[in-house]
């Protein structure tokens, strides 16, 4: 599959031009702050044809020079619940599962890993992420890969992220078992999930889309997605964070061109999705092997 992947990306038109601004002498600095800072000396056209051609933008905010992309989720949000455990990555090998376009990993430069390698095996989001890398020419790795291929992949991490993946899999505990294998010795997961409001040990099965979303399997109680972990071989599950997902941090703008929370809600009652379930939230939980 990587194969396959990689010989497309390789071929990929926008892949060839975004090799050449690598090769621009063009002075570029680095700023992490909510958005991802790029400052250059090239021209905006240029890099606005490029980002507008690889729409939708999920993950950002991104800003190079006076360009702003301002994707569809504020991810600086997310990202600042996480924050005060970043300290943790620090000298670590560090891997982000379904790292999208890498906002969250060249967030994490600022705290010093070792090492950061992304897994993501969507082709769009890696381009978006070689656009940035182009600018920003950090030493993160990404590959085109899913958690399936952490078991057999042969670097071992100290810390792992997966934000926003697990309700996306049809065998959870599977996913979590494949994370487990990916880990070296007291290894640490990152984990964010939608949930549902309930103290029993029990999960939402969306009938057929869950806020319109199609690929939406399971959405646990916190105490299922804690026996899941379990399961899996994991310990010491913390909860870090819960939150109610809304319309400041997830949003149409001009860099998706599709709809966003807002259409995915009960327009007469926010707390309902359009089919009836309760509104997306998220737990955020540390676990250890």
């Amino acid at each position: 599959m990587k194969n396959i992947l990689e010989n497309q990306l390789l071929k990929h038109p926008l892949y060839l031009k975004i090799q050449k601004l690598k090769e621009l002498n063009n002075k570029n600095k680095l700023y992490l702050k909510d958005s991802v800072i790029l400052t250059n000396n090239i021209q905006k056209d240029e890099i606005l044809e490029l980002a507008k051609e690889l729409k939708p933008w999920r993950k950002g905010p991104f800003q190079i020079n006076d360009l702003f992309i301002d994707a569809e989720w504020k991810s600086y949000i997310k990202f600042n619940i996480l924050k005060p455990f970043m300290n943790e990555i620090s000298g670590k090998t560090v891997a982000d599962i379904g790292c999208n376009n890498g906002y969250y990993m060249f967030k994490m430069l600022e705290f010093n890993p070792a090492l950061l390698v992304g897994f993501d095996p969507s082709i769009k989001y890696r381009l978006q992420f070689e656009l940035i890398n182009a600018l920003a020419k950090t030493s993160i790795k990404y590959e085109l890969l899913g958690v399936e291929d952490l078991p057999n992949y042969p670097l071992k991490f100290d810390v792992i992220f997966c934000l926003g993946v697990i309700y996306h899999r049809s065998d959870p505990i599977k996913m979590l078992k494949e994370l487990k294998s990916g880990l070296n010795k007291n290894g640490v997961v990152f984990l964010d999930t939608m949930y549902i409001e309930d103290e029993r040990e029990i999960a939402l099965v969306p009938n057929k889309t869950y806020s319109k979303i199609p690929n939406i399997y399971f959405i646990p109680s916190i105490s299922a997605l804690k026996n899941w972990c379990e399961r899996a071989g994991f310990k010491d599950f913390q909860i870090l964070s819960t939150k109610k997902t809304d319309e400041n941090e997830q949003r149409k703008t001009e860099w998706i061109d599709s709809y966003s929370l807002n259409n995915f809600l009960d327009p007469n009652n926010k707390n309902l999705t359009v089919e009836g379930y309760e509104a997306p939230k998220r737990v955020y939980v540390k676990i250890k092997i």
